[in-house]
């Protein structure tokens, strides 16, 4: 079959039609999920459902279709497709500890986002903390919260510009970069 076979656990039904999971990777919002199923329903021979909150799709599609060809159609998409490995596969072939959960990596980033921001509002909304030229230490901590805190949301807005897509991470995208071209500006002039 696929290269893809020796770790996704396929099922071939009564009527010759096969089942296959699927991770999904870069999926931000429920939009996100159903552009991914409705992409590789599109494809001749294909049925998919895409569960936002498990980052899986479940697809059932004719033999012919490959498995290859369900993870080109999603990376068309602009997201991350891997056939899913049967549950606690990756903790036995990588030990818990080898890498870093997203969640563990989202958590990072909101941490250092706001111990950055704490004291921009802090000076921002206390005259008492505002010393000459306070404003340059706000812009020096507020910097990396606009480009590195909301990278991920700046990501998912250009992958979806990029297919014609508006969603939630757009707005924030273009929301935040606004708000900080504008304080640039006020800053400046």
């Amino acid at each position: 079959m696929t290269a893809h076979t020796d770790r996704t656990p396929e099922l071939v039904d009564a009527t010759g039609l096969v089942t296959v999971e699927l991770d999904i990777g870069g999926m931000t919002c429920a939009a996100c999920a159903a552009r991914v199923e409705k992409k590789l329903t599109r494809m001749d021979g294909v049925e998919a459902t895409v569960n936002y909150a498990t980052e899986r799709a479940t697809v059932t599609h004719r033999p012919d279709v490959t498995v290859d060809d369900l993870v080109a159609t999603v990376e068309a998409t602009g997201y991350s497709a891997t056939p899913a490995r049967p549950a606690g596969a990756d903790a036995e072939a990588h030990g818990e500890d080898e890498h870093e959960s997203p969640v563990d990596v989202l958590r990072r980033r909101v941490l250092i986002s706001a111990a950055l921001t704490v004291p921009v509002v802090l000076m921002s909304m206390v005259p008492a903390l505002q010393f000459r030229n306070w404003q340059w230490l706000s812009l020096t901590l507020a910097a990396p919260v606009v480009v590195w805190g909301a990278w991920p949301f700046h990501r998912a807005a250009w992958v979806n510009l990029r297919h014609g897509a508006a969603t939630m991470d757009t707005l924030i995208s273009v929301g935040t970069l606004a708000a900080f071209v504008w304080s640039l500006r006020a800053l400046f002039w």
